[in-house]
């Protein structure tokens, strides 16, 4: 009768094995919260998205304004500028009372490329597509390359800087819909 003896290098490899499974034991869970945290902040953001289509939508200028952050900065690449967003909702407050007096009708779209951020923070990249009437009624199309970042506070998230960096096509807004679409 022959014995078998656990070959030398075999026993003395179970203790790496067993290390490696203690890691991924460990870090497992910590993948599913930080997993689960994402989810969560995407579907609070989509739902802010979600209001600022809204608002646009509608005329709200005040939910608009409720959107953004007190100190918030509009970026535009195209106009190589930079101010304050309080300024930009005093130039577009006309807009947002004729679209509620139904003199003009406006809706706002967003799709993403890349979306990044914590808890509290977020910066989102990606195209947003912006259709108006004129005074003629007819339906006018600009689609804009952005980028934004956003703070959490209680009262919620809130658009801390929008850069609105360029002009983008109606090919490229196609290509985003694969991505995301809010």
């Amino acid at each position: 009768m022959r014995l078998i003896r656990p070959h030398i290098s075999n026993v003395k490899t179970i203790p790496i094995y067993l290390s490696f499974l203690c890691c991924l034991l460990i870090h497992l869970p910590a993948g599913y919260a930080a997993e689960q945290e994402k989810n969560d902040r995407l579907k609070e953001l989509d739902a802010y998205w979600a209001e600022v289509s809204r608002t646009v939508r509608e005329g709200d200028f005040e939910g608009y304004k409720a959107t953004c952050h007190e100190q918030g900065v509009l970026v535009s690449g195209s106009k190589r500028t930079s101010y304050p967003l309080s300024k930009a909702l005093a130039r577009w407050k006309k807009d947002f009372i004729a679209t509620k007096a139904g003199t003009i009708k406006a809706n706002v779209e967003f799709r993403f490329s890349q979306r990044f951020g914590d808890e509290t923070t977020a910066h989102e990249t990606g195209i947003f597509l912006y259709s108006f009437t004129d005074q003629d009624g007819q339906w006018k199309q600009e689609h804009v390359h952005f980028q934004a970042l956003l703070l959490k506070s209680k009262e919620g998230w809130k658009i801390m800087m929008e850069y609105q960096q360029s002009k983008a096509t109606q090919a490229e807004w196609v290509a985003l819909a694969g991505q995301s679409k809010k």
